[in-house]
């Protein structure tokens, strides 16, 4: 009985110790601001997925979710398209944002960047996450061999 309370007190030691740990991480968290220049890679859909609308990578942050997402018939992916905080976004005119040349060479997207035309396909996807200021963009590419293919951008 004795050993029981043993137990119980210092677990209860620990539960509280876990828990001011937890307050001033996220303390020490709300202040950060996000990075300037991020990238985020997925993998595409495994062969014979079902027809559809298809989910092929999720990431989230305090910042953004990301979704990738895939349109799938014959039991392969046809295109390759990004939802942001949980909606398709309005896809910017002009291509890659003339200042995002410096963000994309680190990481490791060549430059000028070749463009896809209607469709996003690839063995891999890569999301660069360019910040200047007030204004995120997000640029999604499909690596092709070994080149890094231009699929869209989109205001986050």
């Amino acid at each position: 009985m004795v050993r029981a309370r043993v137990f119980s007190a210092v677990g209860a030691i620990v539960l509280l110790a876990a828990g001011g740990l937890a307050v001033v991480s996220a303390d020490a968290a709300e202040g950060k601001e996000p990075p300037t220049c991020s990238a985020i890679s997925f993998r595409p859909l495994l062969p014979g997925a079902p027809d559809g609308e298809q989910d092929a990578g999720l990431y989230k942050s305090r910042f953004v979710k990301l979704e990738l997402k895939a349109t799938v018939k014959g039991g392969a992916p046809e295109t390759y398209y990004l939802l942001i905080n949980g909606k398709r976004p309005e896809p910017l005119a002009g291509g890659v944002p003339k200042g995002a040349n410096d963000c994309l060479k680190s990481k490791h997207v060549a430059v000028p960047v070749k463009t896809q035309g209607e469709t996003c396909t690839g063995n891999r996807f890569r999301v660069v996450i360019e910040r200047t200021g007030d204004h995120k963009t997000a640029m999604l590419f499909g690596l092709q061999g070994n080149d890094w293919l231009f699929c869209s951008v989109a205001r986050i």
